[in-house]
């Protein structure tokens, strides 16, 4: 099913951007959960576009609505369908997208695939897919940080961060720590070191000013993962967290622990060295791993980062061709991210979580419930 995501942990998600409404179906959650529209609709503020003057202007209150799967406020183990009515329509402003192609955009491969597509904001192409993605991300992060505080004495905490826009970069030494929400979510481009996350916004500005738009770097770190979630070969923990991020919008790259700057070290340079852990179990002296190894979480601090592209949609004539073939040109009109990498933190943060708690719901199916 290609709109559907994860094996124990399923996520489903269905509407188009200047449809009705746009939403997802969780299957798999446990019961007994206790869960409120209010435990999603802070992850949805977060995503919802009109949100700063560096996001697009199209005014969404982005309110869900569980329409099942929860009864008394606890889940019941049902399928839990979610529910975000579009408000703010404007499919007109994409008329001339009808019979011609966006540079950069999927409306030429969805027509190559389909022979048939929604132009109007890209229908399920759109960012605003990713509603329903955030939405059963909130719950993930909420099973996730209940089982490890139940399990392990602490939460597993998922923290995604702008670390790059265009050729602007934090300092890796300001980056260090892991830095609280409240540190990411201090201004409206999400990178936690404030000088360059001003100079960050000044660019975003500027470049939407020229009808232009820029890319950036988002990492995430998580921490309180234990060890052991993840498979050996083909569902492999970081094959995995791969997957969900370059299904996301505008991702053009991913890199776990070292990533590519691990290619110029040596093995005696870049081995995770082995040591007790104080109070029993293993750790590791450094973590180039990105706390997995083998496919499989070693219990030390998964992080990674992730590349999006500028935003295909821009405001400057652009050479293309139309449904017929024939060239001819576009300048877009409509309502537009100059740049998606700050309301991206947290569908990145969702999908990690997605990720991680599927594994760990596959983890304890085989290795929990049978005794020998």
């Amino acid at each position: 099913m290609p709109n559907t995501f994860g094996h124990l942990f399923r996520v489903t998600t269905w509407g188009e951007s200047h449809g009705p409404a746009v939403g997802a179906v969780v299957d798999g959650c446990p019961p007994r959960l206790p869960l409120a529209a209010g435990d999603i609709q802070a992850d949805l503020d977060r995503r919802r576009p009109g949100q700063s003057d560096i996001t697009t202007p199209r005014k969404e209150e982005d309110a869900v609505e569980i329409l099942s799967g929860v009864f008394e406020g606890r889940t019941t183990g049902a399928p839990i369908s979610l529910l975000v009515r579009n408000a703010d329509q404007r499919p007109g402003a994409y008329d001339e997208m009808r019979e011609k192609f966006r540079p950069s955009h999927a409306d030429y491969t969805y027509q190559a695939k389909y022979g048939v597509r929604d132009h109007r904001g890209g229908g399920r192409s759109s960012a605003r897919e990713t509603v329903g993605r955030v939405a059963a991300g909130a719950i993930a992060k909420k099973i996730l940080a209940l089982a490890g505080t139940a399990q392990h004495g602490a939460p597993v905490e998922v923290r995604a961060f702008v670390t790059r826009i265009h050729d602007l970069a934090a300092p890796a030494a300001a980056l260090e720590q892991f830095p609280t929400l409240a540190e990411v979510e201090a201004t409206a481009v999400r990178c936690p070191h404030p000088a360059t996350a001003a100079a960050m916004i000044a660019r975003i500005k500027e470049v939407r000013a020229g009808g232009d738009s820029v890319g950036g770097v988002i990492a995430c770190r998580v921490r309180g993962v234990p060890p052991g979630l993840g498979e050996p070969v083909f569902d492999r923990l970081e094959a995995d967290l791969a997957k969900a991020m370059l299904s996301l919008p505008a991702t053009k790259g991913f890199e776990l622990g070292s990533g590519f700057a691990g290619t110029l070290l040596k093995g005696s340079a870049h081995n995770d060295a082995f040591a007790p852990r104080a109070g029993g179990g293993v750790r590791t002296l450094t973590n180039r791993s990105g706390g997995v190894q083998g496919g499989i979480s070693n219990g030390e601090e998964i992080f990674f980062n992730v590349a999006f592209k500028p935003t295909a949609t821009i405001m400057r004539p652009q050479k293309t061709v139309d449904i017929h073939g024939d060239a001819t040109e576009l300048a877009a009109r409509g309502r537009h991210d100059p740049c998606v990498v700050p309301r991206a933190v947290v569908i990145v943060e969702a999908m990690t979580a997605l990720v991680l708690l599927d594994h760990w719901l596959r983890h304890a199916a085989q290795n929990r419930t049978f005794k020998f």
